[in-house]
């Protein structure tokens, strides 16, 4: 059992190599958050121009993706503000 347990150990690796690891799955967990806001996005401008009372639920998610892309660090700051203002003038030009 001991033996086991030796095996199971993670193996020392030289930092080049584990820093190529981590960007990996970095850059994998990013593309899926983008993906996930680009179909929120779309979403909303299906609700926009079809005028669903559905849009001002996907917009508050829009909202709260943005928020949460800057929050780690995903989307700038100014790339957020930019698509939360322009989604929020489309609702309210559409109504």
């Amino acid at each position: 059992m001991a033996e086991e347990k030796k095996a199971e150990k993670a193996k020392k690796r030289p930092t080049a190599l584990k820093r190529d690891i981590q960007s990996a799955k970095k850059c994998m967990h990013n593309k899926t958050y983008k993906s996930k806001v680009r179909t929120a996005i779309r979403s909303l401008e299906d609700a926009i121009t079809k005028k669903e009372e559905s849009a001002k639920e996907n917009l508050s998610l829009v909202y709260s993706l943005m928020d949460k892309g800057v929050k780690t660090g995903i989307f700038k700051l100014n790339k957020a503000n930019r698509v939360k203002s322009r989604f929020t003038r489309r609702m309210a030009a559409a109504k």
